[in-house]
């Protein structure tokens, strides 16, 4: 009878064992996965925003053509992305930088644009670094 117990005993700590290594694993692979795909989001994301900034230098989004329009596309889309997977405060930033890309301007050598796109990439650096921040905790 106390082989019996001892082995029953063995046995489930054995069992508990695998439960709980299962879900550990589980649990590992899936914030690997959620960290991967923030990472694929910020990066969709800062590319299309420098990708149009670059473009809006030269011309208003007004003037724009299917370059602008695809890029604008695949700026919304990455930040579609972000807002579901990102934290609030850096869904708030990539927020505030898509508005300030919106309003941003041909700067045609005048040196108030010329600040205003400058604060726009401190925006961007500022939201870069927040966003590598939290894929670090993630």
């Amino acid at each position: 009878m106390e082989n019996i117990l001892s082995v029953a005993v063995g046995a489930a700590i054995g069992l508990t064992g695998v439960v709980f290594g299962s879900w550990f694993t589980a649990r590992r692979q899936d914030r690997m996965w959620l960290r991967e795909q923030k990472l694929k989001a910020g990066i969709g994301f800062n590319t299309a925003v420098v990708q149009l900034l670059d473009y809006l230098k030269e011309t208003q989004l007004s003037d724009d053509g299917p370059g602008a329009n695809e890029l604008a596309n695949r700026m919304q889309e990455a930040r579609s992305a972000l807002k579901l997977l990102c934290a609030s405060d850096t869904v708030e930033l990539a927020d505030a930088l898509a508005r300030r890309v919106w309003s941003t301007r041909p700067t045609e050598g005048r040196d108030d644009r010329r600040a205003e796109f400058r604060e726009t990439l401190d925006l961007l650096s500022r939201f870069t670094h927040h966003l590598r921040q939290e894929i670090a905790r993630s």
